[in-house]
């Protein structure tokens, strides 16, 4: 089994940052990819941010040029750097992992989600 510890969420103010860090523990064999998801209370859990074990990343538009993706050198920890912070990006917002347990065997993981909260 693999879990995902995520933290880093809180109440910030309009045009401010926060960091969300997010780590994957137990049989991992490798992680093929990490990313970041949010859902906002009547809406659908959209990708905002995914990045490879190779560092290929890619962002949704709505943060592009405000949230950074990255990793740790282990590529077991991703972090999600959000800068210019907007009410808009109001959510709960969840860590994924692909992760495979063997050389053959890959799927999906969950963290719990941390809440982020922006004023104006």
């Amino acid at each position: 089994q693999v879990q995902l510890v995520e933290s880093g969420g809180g109440l910030v103010q309009a045009g401010g940052s926060l960091r969300l860090s997010c780590a994957a523990s137990g049989s991992i064999y490798s992680i093929n990819a990490m990313g970041w998801y949010r859902q906002a209370p009547g809406k659908q859990r959209d990708l905002v941010a995914t990045i490879t074990s190779r560092d290929t990343t890619t962002y949704a538009d709505s943060v592009k040029g405000r949230f950074t993706i990255s990793t740790n050198l282990a590529k077991t920890t991703v972090y999600l750097q959000m800068n210019s912070l907007k009410p808009e990006d109001t959510a709960v917002y969840y860590c994924n992992a692909d992760v495979s347990s063997s050389w053959f065997e890959s799927r999906d993981y969950w963290g719990q989600g941390t809440q982020v909260t922006v004023s104006s």
